[in-house]
């Protein structure tokens, strides 16, 4: 399986208009898309793929659906049954309403190359920083608890 990158995708018109006629006031997948939409690129995970092969899916979207999956609470099952049959999952990976999805095991797939080294910790620390670009998350400060002794 190969990386063939693809970045800027927009959600496709009719996807959108869907999505916000069916949830007007959004879901915790339309808010990940729409507030951290640029999180992940697939040229992020370049050195995860190689050149040559079948290509595979998008990586930014497999990461997108891990962090729903952790979001909601769901397996990898119910994650993919989410992205073949949810108008929001759809929305928050810019897919087209007839996309048929991926197979499950595409996830545990997708978590044993971000196991590799230290991948994760470098994913993360890039998500972390395009966050704090994005005014997402504030610059660390030191952080000191009160000592005050408090008796019954």
């Amino acid at each position: 399986m190969s990386l063939r990158p693809r970045s800027g995708e927009q959600v496709p018109s009719l996807t959108a208009q869907i999505a916000r006629a069916s949830n007007p006031a959004g879901t915790t997948a339309m808010w990940v898309r729409d507030r951290l939409d640029g999180l992940w690129h697939d040229e992020d995970f370049v050195g995860w793929y190689p050149r040559d092969g079948r290509p595979g899916l998008s990586p930014a979207q497999l990461a997108t659906v891990c962090v729903l999956q952790f979001l909601l609470g769901l397996s990898d099952r119910q994650a993919a049954e989410a992205v073949r049959c949810r108008i929001d999952f759809k929305y928050a990976m810019a897919l087209e309403l007839d996309d048929p999805g991926f197979h499950h095991s595409v996830l545990a797939d997708f978590r044993e190359r971000l196991a590799e080294g230290d991948r994760a910790d470098r994913l993360l620390d890039l998500a972390l920083a395009r966050l704090k670009e994005a005014g997402l998350v504030g610059k660390r400060s030191t952080q000191r608890t009160d000592s005050t002794e408090v008796s019954p």
